[in-house]
């Protein structure tokens, strides 16, 4: 691979009309790259729990020179069920027909705990939120994804997803978790034309890294807006047969 996805840059219909679905696309990195895949032509579906804080992002992209109308997809990873995934499935199936990207951007920290004092609730659900419901809505998608003559699936990484680190407890595993479940799917799907890979965003100025590093000067961090690059570049077509693999967007 001769592209460097930190500084790949790219035309601003490289991903036009494509369908793409965005979780936890409320804050943070999936609001920018919703925003900005919508400006680069796609047809964006906005996932979040909040339907509130989704219609806000509604609005931006509206406003934005050039993008297309959003979709918006309200669904609680914390309490959604089988039948919860499906549904989402089916309203893209009879509006849309298809899904060409697939962006895992949802997840929550959890606590910085020590093992040995690690709630096994909170534990339960750190994975649940970062792994489980990520496997549930891929697995309901993936016929909408085969549909797709070259479609994509990103999930979300983390340099403690790849060494493990004191008192990042169920997160960093959810992030080992996570990077098996790519390399699982890639390998799964290297004779089809869909591409699976992770993106660690490293240090962004984010509500989790906040949560984590309350004391940081955040404006030492690059803005979500800053590490965009390579989702775009594996959004897009230039990224076509790159697969099983987990890039650094910093």
């Amino acid at each position: 691979m001769s592209v460097d996805p930190r500084t790949y840059t790219y035309a601003d219909d490289v991903l036009h009309d494509r369908i793409i679905l965005i979780t936890g696309a409320s804050d943070g990195i999936g609001k920018s790259l919703a925003i900005e895949a919508a400006r680069l032509g796609a047809q964006v579906i906005l996932h979040g729990r909040n339907s509130e804080k989704l219609e806000k992002v509604y609005d931006q992209i509206d406003a934005t020179d050039g993008a297309r109308r959003p979709s918006i997809a309200v669904l609680d990873l914390v309490a959604a069920n089988a039948e919860g995934y499906s549904t989402l499935a089916k309203s893209i199936e009879d509006e849309f027909g298809h899904l060409d990207g697939l962006v895992h951007n949802a997840g929550i920290l959890g606590e910085r705990y020590t093992i040995e004092q690690y709630d096994a609730v909170l534990w339960q659900r750190v994975m649940h939120v970062n792994v489980t419901s990520a496997f549930a809505l891929t697995q309901v998608l993936l016929p909408l994804l085969k549909i797709s003559a070259d479609a994509s699936i990103i999930f979300t990484s983390s340099s403690v997803g790849r060494t493990g680190k004191a008192f990042w407890g169920a997160y960093s595993v959810s992030k080992f978790a996570t990077e098996g479940l790519s390399q699982v799917l890639a390998d799964e799907h290297r004779h089809a034309a869909l591409r699976v890979n992770c993106i660690n965003p490293g240090a962004t100025r984010t509500n989790m890294r906040l949560a984590a590093y309350p004391a940081e000067d955040r404006n030492t961090l690059k803005t979500p807006d800053e590490i965009l690059s390579p989702y775009i570049y594996l959004l897009g077509a230039d990224s076509r047969e790159v697969t099983g693999q987990s890039f650094d967007a910093q």
